[in-house]
Formats: C-alpha cells, structure tokens, sequence
C-alpha cells in the first residue's frame, strides 16, 4: 500500500462499501503517539462527543485509546486540515488509517471487545453510505440536543495522560 493512501479495513466486516482510500494522508499524520495507539479526535465543545469519550474511558480497561480534540494542537498536527474543519465528525487515527463518521465509530467499538464488539461488527454490516447518513443527522442536530460547551473537555488528573493537546 503506497504511503499517501490508507484504505479504510477492519479485521471484521470489511465490505466494499466500507473502504475508502483517504488520499493525502502521510504515514506521518497517520501515526499516533505511540506506534499503533489508536487516537480518537473529536469536537471537544460538543455534548454528545464528550459522552461518548466518557463512554469510551469507562469501556476501554485496557487504556488502548488515546484522546485528542479536534480544536487541538495534535489534530492540527496529524490530520489533514479538512478534518480539523470538520468538526462533524469522531476521527479515529490508528495502524491502518484515518477513519470518520461511522466507519471510525464502528471500529472504536469493535476494538472496545466484548458486547461492543459484536455492535461494532452488526454496524460495520450495514452499507456506509446509509450508516454515514444516519451518523450525519446525528452530527447536524447534535448541539441542540446535547448541548454545547464554552471549552473543551478538560481530563481528570487520572485520565490526564491518556489526553493529548
């Protein structure tokens, strides 16, 4: 695979609706903190994006995930600028690529194990035009309904480490 296409796979219920080359993307930006830490950059003023990073924490036991804000000095860094405008979408940066919308939900979950794992999976079935549809207008009523912060969300002392910039 050249180095400036990732093609969006997971180990489990990869279809041809689920892959997308993310042109541009360098092996540089794709690499997360740690060689293969799965980053998750999301809009950290946004209610709902906030839930699901505690809903991460809480289900990720064994501390895989890494956290960023989409407003931050790391997504300016490793994303292309498309994303770091985008702030309608969860990114999820890991080995194999960029992934958003719901493909990167998908695969947070499925990397979550257990019950998640099987959701991740039964999500990953259904067509992602039609997944990222549902997921789009999620994303566009998403402030009316979980509310929207002055700030981003600031980590505990405990998860502190786990947050990068």
């Amino acid at each position: 695979m050249e180095a400036g296409i990732r093609t969006q796979m997971a180990s489990v219920g990869s279809s041809p609706t689920s892959l997308t080359p993310d042109r541009g993307a360098s092996a540089s930006i794709a690499d997360p903190r740690r060689a293969g830490e799965p980053v998750i950059f999301f809009d950290g003023v946004c209610g709902l994006c906030n839930r699901f990073i505690d809903f991460v924490i809480r289900h990720d036991q064994a501390g895989v995930f890494s956290f960023a804000p989409l407003q931050g000095e790391t997504a300016r860094q490793r994303l292309p600028e498309a994303d770091v405008r985008d702030l309608t979408t969860v990114v999820l940066c890991d080995e194999q690529g960029i992934f958003r919308k719901s493909t990167a939900a998908a695969r947070i979950l499925i990397q979550l194990g257990g019950a998640w794992r099987v959701l991740g999976t039964a999500l990953r079935l259904v067509p992602r035009p039609l997944r990222d549809a549902g997921y789009s207008v999620v994303a566009r009523y998403r402030y009316a309904i979980f509310g929207k912060k002055d700030s981003c969300r600031m980590p505990t002392p405990a998860e502190r480490a786990r947050f990068l910039p």
